[in-house]
């Protein structure tokens, strides 16, 4: 069994432990990223400070490289010498509310980009695509949960429609160069060396300070708060579980979760939403401190709720989520006091 793979995005919070894991499992990671300013730049080193210290990390098995993405010529020359057999694209500009002001860092990052990435894959023959997708391009959806074959045609943000486009495109490298495609929608992913921005992050960080935590929709935003171990653990089991081409599939009634072409869509979620409030007790409840509660009303470019259905990737390769949204607090807050010596 082959183990090369491309990871974009490595320093970023799912690439890090999907880079780590990787490694762990014996492949052979090439990790790029760019380092962007987005979110400290000092989490993002650190990250990568940590898999090179790990004594996992054999020198054969990893190997980073400061890469943009819109660095084509040098993507070129990455696939060229590495010549990685599956690609993992993590890297993106991530926020939804960010890019309500910042339109062209999404356009760039997750338009150009991507298919920067997934051009160089195609001429590469890579063996199998996997991208990161988002729940945002559910958008408007009132019925949840949410399930692959629902409509994602009404987008309420620019990052949810440069993720529904990269579906799009990677649609339609499959359908034409025959280049096997795998889009995962995560849903709200937590953890330790998370993202800064993530209201969970703002939450613990301004409650230890006691400093007032603005809470949207009166907390009674419904969230399908993901574990990053259950993402990860998704990633390990479908890389080399790779999309075919259905012959059978009923042009005259098409179904948005299949194709005709070697392609997928999954959703990966807990399958247990929660009522932002009810998240917020919890993080009191492990740190032992009350938070001061600034109730507001809802956010541009936001949904009010989401929740997946995961019936098709349980039964593509048999996931089901094993961290609960308490012990997976508990985790990322002990890291959380242990990163900032607290």
């Amino acid at each position: 069994m082959s183990k090369k793979v491309l990871i974009t995005g490595a320093a970023g919070f799912i690439g890090f432990h999907s880079s780590k894991r990787l490694i762990e499992e014996g492949y052979e990671v090439i990790g790029i990223d760019n380092f962007n300013n987005y979110y400290d730049v000092k989490l993002k080193k650190a990250r990568i400070e940590y898999i090179e210290k790990s004594k996992k990390s054999i020198h054969k098995k990893w190997k980073f490289i400061k890469c943009d993405l819109l660095e084509r010529t040098k993507l070129d020359e990455i696939f060229d010498k590495y010549n990685p057999e599956y690609v993992l694209n993590l890297a993106a500009q991530a926020g939804v509310r960010y890019s309500i002001d910042n339109p062209s860092e999404y356009i760039n990052s997750n338009i150009v980009g991507f298919m920067n990435l997934i051009e160089c894959c195609r001429y590469n023959e890579v063996k199998h695509f996997i991208y990161a997708s988002s729940s945002s391009v559910y958008g408007g959806n009132k019925t949840i949960p949410f399930k692959e074959d629902q409509g994602v045609n009404h987008p309420v943000s620019l990052y949810a429609a440069t993720k529904r486009s990269n579906e799009l495109i990677a649609h339609t490298y499959s359908h034409l160069y025959n280049l096997p495609s795998t889009g995962l929608r995560f849903f709200t992913v937590y953890g330790p060396w998370g993202r800064p921005d993530m209201a969970y992050y703002i939450f613990t960080s301004k409650i230890l300070k006691g400093e007032p935590i603005k809470i949207f929709n009166h907390g009674k935003m419904l969230r399908d708060f993901t574990y990053i171990d259950d993402v990860t653990n998704v990633i390990s089991k479908i890389i080399h579980k790779i999309p075919k081409s259905n012959i059978k599939f009923d042009l005259s009634n098409p179904v948005p979760s299949k194709s005709w072409a070697p392609f997928k869509i999954f959703n990966v979620g807990n399958s247990n939403p929660m009522e932002l409030i009810t998240f917020i007790k919890i993080i009191e409840n492990k740190l032992g401190l009350k938070a001061k509660k600034e109730l507001l009303s809802m956010q541009l470019g936001d949904v009010e709720a989401t929740s997946s259905d995961l019936g098709l990737i349980d039964e593509w390769v048999g996931f089901k989520p094993e961290t609960s949204i308490e012990k997976g607090i508990e985790i990322f807050i002990n890291w959380y006091k242990d990163y900032y010596n607290i």
